[in-house]
């Protein structure tokens, strides 16, 4: 059993990707929380795509990746936003306009600008191929995150369940708004290179989802959240490693699974158990 465990930490690039995947799997917990929370799901998942053009346009640049995303992440929210505020259109269909959007142009500019940008590794992504400088960008990300929420919790959490009365007691709505949509670019973006923007979404909700139907406090979600994402994201990487499977596509397979198995049996909510 012992070798069966110890086997793949011989391999840097499985250290790297254990490594990276721990984090992630805390980082998207946590973040993940106040997603379900607020309902902003698929905001999450508008984002996810949005990032494409700022990636093209940064690969053509010979910039950082990563700030292109950003770029193009932050813009793709304050156009949701803004459309929202300024029309009659509701929230999920300006999220589906900026979507699809973001996304056609994202493929355009790599045909026009003829990037050599690898379109498969952004939509599926491939943890096995992160270094250990990876290791430490994702590190600092999660702990410039949770050193945030450490702090404005009390804010957050009075956002979150009343943002009529934050605004009324004269909290920075807006600023706190767009700062949460920037952790949640900045969660995006760590989350990429490991399972890829179609799968990203699985990550970030998930681990919430399943913390949503065994606990009911705020933190408590984010601490089963994080257990929850720490402990698939391990039995996927190993799932992948002995079945030739591949990682994104495992870890996601993995969550599911303690979805399903978290709907059926939770002790206040499972389908089986209320029977």
């Amino acid at each position: 059993m012992i070798n069966w465990f110890l086997e793949p930490l011989q391999y840097e690039f499985m250290r790297n990707a254990l490594g990276v995947g721990i984090l992630l799997g805390i980082l998207c917990a946590v973040v993940g929380t106040y997603l379900i929370v607020r309902q902003l799901g698929m905001m999450a998942h508008a984002i996810a795509h949005s990032v494409l053009p700022g990636l093209s346009i940064a690969f053509f640049l010979k910039m950082d990746l990563s700030l292109g995303a950003f770029i193009a992440g932050i813009i793709s929210a304050w156009m949701v936003a803004a459309v929202e505020s300024k029309s009659k259109i509701k929230a999920d269909t300006a999220i589906s306009l900026v979507l699809s959007g973001f996304l056609a142009l994202g493929v355009t500019l790599i045909t026009t600008l003829r990037s050599k940008f690898d379109l498969f590794a952004f939509l599926f992504g491939d943890i096995l191929s992160v270094s250990f400088t990876d290791v430490i960008s994702t590190g600092i990300i999660t702990f410039l995150v949770l050193l945030m929420v450490k702090l404005f919790y009390k804010e957050l959490l009075f956002y979150t369940f009343d943002p009529l009365g934050a605004q009324a007691s004269g909290l920075p709505v807006n600023l706190i708004y767009f700062g949460f949509i920037g952790v949640i670019t900045l969660t995006v973006i760590a989350s990429m290179q490991t399972v890829g923007v179609l799968l990203v979404l699985s990550l970030l909700i998930a681990p919430g989802a399943i913390a949503y139907l065994l606990v009911k406090q705020l933190h408590l979600m984010m601490m089963v959240g994080a257990l929850v994402g720490v402990v698939a994201t391990i039995s996927g990487m190993y799932l992948s490693y002995y079945q030739n499977l591949p990682s994104g596509a495992a870890i996601v397979l993995v969550i599911s699974t303690f979805f399903i198995l978290a709907f059926l049996f939770s002790p206040s909510q499972g389908v089986l158990i209320k029977r």
